[in-house]
């Protein structure tokens, strides 16, 4: 398995630029609470499990005391850039490998704005890079930033040398995740496929769940700079969550087909409202209400570079598992 080249990681691109810095990071999580004529701010205090796993995170090894050496796929992405300073910055961390279709050949630190050159050049050879880390008998990490399409390639290549995998692919097909918790369980290798990278995402995540079991009405707000994307990952990943739980909600229009009244995600009634204007941080609202009161979850995110703590976070807890698991909740 391990000997064959994978040459073609990922598709080109042009709308990546090759030299950038990364700007800093902001990412803002509120918890508003309004009861009629007024207005506090709360905190959630507890942590609730979201319902979407194809494996628990049970079957654990000791972890290595060695670095762990991690390849990033993708590394011309902006989210790519921004995990190799984040990585190579982490302690008991090292990049190891940079793989892309763009830059070949360029340094991954000079592409990603560091102040000095990491001597890493840009591949587009992954086998390569596993291979001479297999070698070196080191612990190693993929992490796949690249298309829906490679990712189970990626992951069997990463899992032939050794390595577990971090997939952040948002578009992934269910069916995808599903073979691979199959070949993971068969490989006995640790994978996490993570919807989202963002702690304070899940932390919102794991609030609505909380709450939705309180009130019988909740829509999603979202805004983002493209509509691509759109209802957006986390939109989805929210209903689904707070779906089946033997709620009903929004009973009164549930059947309304008005599409001022937004999308229907999921049989429950969660209605989710898209709102696209360039230059607008992503943000993610759920807001829920009962009588006399309004009960408002909002997380913004402005930078990429909040996703890097859940990354790290991810990475240092991957090489651990013998199986695969679904969602970033599951190392909170």
């Amino acid at each position: 398995m391990g000997g064959r080249s994978c040459l073609n990681l990922l598709p080109c691109s042009t709308s990546t630029p090759c030299r950038a810095s990364a700007a800093a990071s902001s990412c803002r999580y509120f918890v508003h609470h309004h009861r009629t004529g007024a207005r506090v701010q709360t905190s959630t205090g507890r942590r609730g499990a979201a319902k979407v796993s194809c494996s628990a995170a049970s079957g654990q090894a000791p972890p290595s005391q060695s670095t762990i050496k991690v390849v990033i796929v993708g590394a011309t992405k902006e989210i790519g850039r921004a995990a190799i300073a984040a990585v190579s910055m982490a302690r008991g961390m090292e990049l190891a490998g940079a793989i892309d279709t763009q830059c070949i050949g360029q340094d991954a630190g000079e592409i990603s704005g560091m102040e000095e050159p990491l001597e890493i050049p840009v591949l587009n050879d992954l086998t390569m890079v596993l291979g001479s880390i297999a070698q070196s008998r080191g612990t190693g990490v993929v992490v796949d930033f690249s298309e829906p399409s490679l990712v189970y390639d990626n992951v069997k290549q990463a899992a032939a040398f050794g390595l577990s995998s971090i997939v952040y692919v948002p578009k992934i097909e269910m069916d995808t995740v599903t073979e691979l918790s199959a070949f993971c369980d068969k490989a006995s290798m640790g994978c996490l496929v993570a919807p989202t990278l963002s702690i304070g995402s899940v932390l919102l995540q794991q609030a609505a769940i909380q709450a939705s079991f309180h009130y019988n009405n909740v829509e999603i707000v979202e805004s983002r700079p493209n509509p691509s994307d759109l209802p957006s990952q986390d939109a989805i990943q929210i209903a689904n969550n707070i779906s089946d739980l033997g709620q009903i909600y929004n009973r009164e229009d549930m059947d309304s087909d008005n599409p001022s009244r937004g999308q229907v995600l999921g049989e429950d009634g969660v209605r989710v409202h898209s709102m696209v204007l360039p230059g607008l941080a992503s943000s993610t609202s759920v807001i829920l209400s009962g009588p006399g009161e309004i009960y408002t979850l909002k997380h913004d995110v402005t930078n990429v570079r909040c996703l890097m703590p859940g990354l790290i976070l991810a990475i240092r807890k991957v090489i651990r598992l013998k199986n695969l698991i679904y969602g970033l909740e599951k190392f909170l």
